[in-house]
């Protein structure tokens, strides 16, 4: 198939399904400085169907209450998560510490990464990982190979 032939994409959000949407919004407000852009809750049971939150100036999250009704569970629900949501920030460290002090967990401390970034990855309380990294150098697609390749082979 031509890509020409192909539907335009506009936007690609991610979309997290959580247990306790409410603390969910709450904790990415305090840690990310995330504002909420839209909340729709579902009357009489206290569930967040649906709500958006912006990150910075653009960047949009969605996420909503479980559903197991209609299949939709979290990652405390399924045991995991397969995904990590990659924030870039001016200050991985404080970030990280920021987000630990309010309760997440550290799954990797913040190192310096063959790619050209400091990062660590924390898990917040709700399941869903995130790495969390700042630039620290530019580096070309040809010397992250090699630095791969490097790490890979066990030097």
């Amino acid at each position: 198939m031509d890509a020409s032939s192909l539907p335009q994409i506009h936007e690609l959000y991610p979309y997290l399904r959580v247990h306790d949407a409410r603390a969910a919004l709450a904790f990415y407000q305090r840690v990310f400085g995330a504002s909420v852009r839209l909340r729709l809750d579902e009357a009489g049971t206290g569930r967040i169907g649906h709500a958006e939150l912006v990150f910075g100036e653009h960047m949009v999250l969605m996420l909503s209450d479980e559903y197991p009704e209609y299949g939709i569970v979290g990652p405390k629900s399924v045991g995991g998560t397969s995904i990590t949501l990659h924030l870039h920030v001016d200050d991985a460290d404080r970030l990280i510490a920021r987000a630990v002090e309010a309760g997440a967990e550290l799954v990797r401390p913040p190192a310096d990464a063959f790619y050209g970034e400091r990062g660590g990855t924390v898990r917040d309380p709700f399941g869903h990982e995130w790495l969390i990294g700042h630039s620290i150098e530019e580096v070309s697609p040809e010397e992250m190979q090699r630095r791969y390749d490097a790490l890979m082979a066990g030097g």
